[in-house]
């Protein structure tokens, strides 16, 4: 991602934080740490690179340090059901033209979809930047390094989600946090980890998709001018 680019999430990320401290009340004052934690694992994907860090070790502890924010940014998805609590249908079971509803509404898609669909963006980056700097550019791989990053992301989300364990409790309490999740593993989680993992590849390949035609389409237009150059010098040398 160009740097430029980079730039305009950071503050639009800044903006949008204080927008919602200003204008986010109970019980959707949830969305301003939620988002926070949900654009972490984007900004340290910025700072990863085939060629940086130099260091393995200090590569692989970015790497570590993503992991562990990462679920955050899909998380989001489980917010959704936040929505009932506005009590969107009316007395006639259909949708209510409730302009306090469908702002909330706003609020909520908004990080949704930003977190999300940079998250994934995140994912695909970090998984080719490990492919390209360790597995030589396996494309099957780097496959691999994605179903396993999903499947442990989905780890987090139920984490999350239904134990309440929130990331920062790994630095403030790990060995509380360590037993809990040791004791986690039911048919039932699997189940809704599966189903998770399930969504989020589906999210993932579409987003894949979109980001690699226009890789594509920006390298034949590329081509094409080299091409057309190299022509219209011969045809001066002529």
């Amino acid at each position: 991602m160009a740097g430029h680019a980079r730039w305009q999430i950071r503050i639009f990320v800044v903006l949008w934080l204080l927008f919602l401290w200003q204008f986010a009340h109970e019980p959707f004052t949830f969305l301003i740490l939620n988002t926070f934690l949900g654009y972490l694992p984007i900004e340290i994907s910025f700072h990863l690179s085939k060629e940086r860090p130099k260091s393995g070790l200090f590569f692989w502890l970015i790497v570590l340090l993503w992991l562990v924010f990462y679920p955050n940014a899909p998380y989001l998805l489980t917010d959704l059901f936040h929505l009932s609590l506005l009590e969107p249908y009316g007395a006639d079971g259909l949708l209510q033209l409730n302009l306090h509803v469908w702002i909330y509404f706003t609020y909520l898609l908004i990080s949704v979809l930003f977190c999300v669909i940079l998250g994934f963006w995140s994912l695909n980056y970090v998984a080719n930047t490990i492919t390209q700097r360790y597995l030589k550019g396996n494309s099957w791989l780097q496959t691999g390094v994605v179903l396993l990053l999903t499947f442990l992301s989905s780890v987090g989300i139920y984490v999350g989600r239904f134990m309440r364990i929130h990331t920062v409790y790994l630095f403030i309490s790990p060995e509380l946090i360590t037993e809990r999740l040791l004791h986690m593993w039911t048919p039932t989680m699997l189940f809704f980890v599966g189903l998770m993992t399930l969504l989020q590849l589906l999210a993932y390949w579409l987003v894949y998709l979109a980001y690699h035609s226009q890789i594509a389409n920006e390298r034949a237009l590329q081509n094409t001018k080299t091409v057309k150059k190299e022509a219209d010098q011969n045809d001066q040398q002529k």
